[in-house]
């Protein structure tokens, strides 16, 4: 269908796609914000009863803005009026824009409440709401992003849609006035034309969220592998041109890959994109992190927003290639993510807060807020701070110019300021300033400490301080996996607090449901797909890490829940979202992005979790759900790249390594740590401990009766689908034989 030829777009008189937008940023101190507001007597709207920041920023607009519910579309059915959808996220740039130039406009409020039912959704509360009408709005206009602005019937379904809209017609959009002029007019005058563009629309989401009864080509998994070689920059990293974002999902299958293959130049593409991202403006370099994306093509000018998503999927590579090369650069990598949530994102009692804004004040000029600048850096206050010899060194080192260092600037944001990027290697900066290459080192590391410590005195950009269930999910497997390959007993009591933390306050133990959303003290939302698998991942992690069979039996609970909430038994697969009769379609993601799909991870938690529980069904179900996503995964294989991975290893037999010994006993801490240093993705690691936690596994996999000490030593055992080799109670044997079974 050819949308952008509509009646209603032609008595609009506006173009019929909008390029994308993608996050950006906000404000500051919302909770001050809202009460300051009451205090001075301004009149709020019903979104100041909600606990989204995002909702909470739009609660003093003049718009009569109402939150997602029942309310809002029976009001539009008694009165006969089109709904306003507006869908963003308190970190988010151009929500921000438009709210300042429309949201905040008393001429745009009086036509959205004359005319229109005004609705306000944060994206990341309802995640099921934004992918339907995500999926809508690429299908009108050809793309996407935030602000979303979407038009719809009394019913829900969508008419026409698209994303930021300025004020007055400009950079070839409609004003938003304009555009508002139009939809009523044509609401009045062509209602039949809108509500056939809605029905046509809802069959195109119906058949969208389909299923395939394809066959998955053979060679898929190769044939996913070659497109990225060929999307692959060999001279920056990552793969395709500008913007760059991260994701990790693919770095994870390349890794996979090359474990299940041997192929190097997979490992050698992941472990050039790390290097050159570690390197770049769009890591942190004094504080850890990393930012949302690169506009550029070289990681070197961020988006200065910073996701918890984003962290946690990222340590999860770097520790990977630590794994694989034991180059400390990775794991010191890792670590600085690990130190920057652990320090500026975590609830006091365990939990990780959302986003933090990219919008931040200007330190050189207060009161201007702008792009990063919480984190740029003029040459002038960095001598200052750190003396002429140290800053010297540092601004080699980190590419400081006493102009500025960032060429291609046209919004003039960062005008004689700096991004601080790794220019020079300790190496590079020794033999170029004539130095000791030990000095250099040190110095570098007392410069950084004194510019961070400097930085916290300035104003941080605005955090979005609500607790998402499945980012914590994620949170919780990174910090997990961090304890076991970089030996860190801390990361691991990190790990069970925010494990503690879910449960406490983000699980309803009587019905066994998650919620989404924890902020202020209070739980709400109901969890979608996403917050169910990400949790159960993280789990598994923990239970690897642990050996503490409370965490396997919660993520054992959680799947079954999330069989009986989510699992379409006739398309084989997990909807995205919970029945709800307030959206028109539920939905299922077909891509792993900088969030992976549900059902992507949902596919290696049923692997793991079929395995280690000895359930036949769930293997099943899982091969059955991967090839629903057939259609998809053959047309374009790295849509899916965690999808890849679970049927690359569906196809081979799992190995698993057991530890027979006492918990705590230094002969098994000894034993795991040599299974804990090796790269093998897809392996299983149980620790038989003669206790409560053998006996549990034992009940499902009859072979962990049978392994014990040997002569009161602790002793590992190597297995193929449960088929062991000759126990080993020595740390070299163990690595000889693990090193072994890489090249079977």
């Amino acid at each position: 269908m050819n949308w952008s030829v509509l009646t209603i777009a032609a008595i609009m008189i506006i173009p019929g796609n909008v390029a994308p937008v993608y996050p950006g940023s906000g404000e500051n101190k919302i909770q001050y914000q809202v009460q300051s507001r009451l205090e001075a007597g301004e009149k709020p709207n019903k979104l100041i009863h909600e606990k989204s920041p995002y909702l909470l920023q739009h609660a003093f607009n003049p718009i009569d803005w109402y939150p997602w519910g029942k309310e809002p579309f029976s009001l539009a059915e008694r009165e006969d009026k089109p709904i306003f959808l507006s869908i963003g996220y308190s970190t988010c740039h151009w929500c921000h824009v438009m709210a300042d130039e429309s949201f905040e406009s008393d001429e745009v409020a009086a036509l959205l409440n004359q005319h229109f039912v005004s609705i306000k959704v944060d994206r990341e509360e309802r995640p099921d709401v934004d992918q339907m009408y995500m999926t809508a709005t690429q299908a009108m206009t050809g793309g996407g992003g935030w602000p979303m602005s979407v038009f719809l019937l009394p019913d829900g379904s969508p008419f026409y849609a698209g994303t930021y809209f300025p004020p007055e017609s400009a950079y070839n959009r409609p004003g938003f006035k304009e555009l508002l002029t139009a939809i009523n007019r044509a609401w009045i005058e062509k209602r039949d034309d809108v509500e056939r563009a809605a029905g046509q629309l809802v069959a195109t989401l119906e058949k969208a969220a389909g299923y395939s009864s394809e066959l998955l080509n053979e060679d898929v998994i190769a044939q996913g592998y070659a497109i990225l070689e060929k999307n692959y920059d060999a001279e920056q990293g990552g793969f395709g041109a500008s913007p760059k974002f991260p994701r990790p999902v693919v770095l994870s299958f390349l890794f996979d890959y090359y474990a299940a293959t041997g192929e190097s130049k997979a490992k050698q593409m992941a472990l050039y994109t790390l290097d050159k991202m570690a390197a770049g403006g769009m890591n942190d370099q004094l504080g850890g992190g990393f930012h949302r994306y690169s506009v550029d093509n070289h990681w070197f000018v961020p988006h200065f927003e910073k996701m918890l998503y984003d962290q946690v999927q990222l340590a999860n590579s770097y520790l990977d290639a630590y794994q694989i090369t034991g180059d400390e650069s990775y794991s010191e990598a890792a670590q600085q993510i690990f130190a920057y949530l652990l320090r500026d994102m975590r609830d006091p009692g365990g939990g990780f807060y959302s986003a933090e804004d990219a919008d931040s004040e200007n330190p050189y000029a207060p009161g201007e807020h702008g792009e990063g600048g919480f984190y740029l850096w003029t040459q002038e206050e960095i001598v200052r701070e750190l003396g002429d010899e140290a800053a010297k060194i540092f601004n080699y080192s980190y590419g400081v110019m006493e102009h500025g260092n960032v060429e291609q600037d046209p919004a003039a944001e960062f005008t004689g300021r700096n991004i601080l990027q790794r220019r020079h290697d300790a190496d590079q900066s020794s033999a170029a300033l004539g130095l000791d290459k030990d000095l250099v080192t040190q110095s570098i590391d007392s410069s950084k400490a004194k510019l961070l410590k400097t930085r916290e005195l300035r104003t941080r950009p605005h955090l979005d301080d609500k607790v998402i269930t499945g980012w914590n999910g994620q949170a919780i497997g990174a910090l997990a996996r961090g304890s076991m390959v970089l030996q860190d007993p801390q990361l691991l009591e990190a790990a069970v607090q925010t494990a503690s933390f879910a449960k406490r306050h983000l699980y309803d133990d009587e019905a066994q449901i998650l919620h989404r959303r924890y902020r202020n003290g209070e739980a709400g939302l109901p969890g979608q797909l996403q917050d169910y698998a990400y949790m159960v991942a993280g789990l598994l992690d923990l239970y690897q890490a642990s050996h503490d069979q409370k965490w396997l039996k919660w993520a054992f609970e959680l799947m079954q829940k999330q069989m009986e909430l989510f699992w379409n038994e006739e398309g084989g697969y997990f909807f995205d979202s919970l029945d709800d009769p307030t959206l028109k379609v539920r939905m299922r993601a077909e891509y792993d992005g900088a969030e992976p799909a549900g059902n992507s991870v949902a596919a290696l938690n049923l692997l793991r979790l079929g395995q280690l529980l000895n359930n036949p069904k769930w293997l099943e179900q899982n091969r059955r759900l991967i090839e629903s996503f057939s259609d998809t995964i053959n047309r374009y294989p790295p849509a899916l790249p965690l999808m890849l991975t679970a049927w690359q290893r569906l196809g081979t037999k799992p190995t698993q390594v057991v530890i027979a010994g006492t918990r705590d006993g230094q002969d098994t801490r000894a034993l795991l740590e040599v299974v804990q240093k090796n790269f093998d993705p897809a392996r299983l690691v149980l620790l038989a401990d003669g206790g409560e936690n053998q006996s549990y596994l034992a009940e499902k996999l009859a072979f962990l009766q049978s392994v014990k000490p040997i002569n009161g030593v602790a002793a590992a055992y190597v297995c193929t689908d449960f088929i062991c080799k000759i126990p080993v109670t020595d740390p070299q044997s163990l690595q000889q034989q693990l090193a072994g079974d890489k090249t079977r």
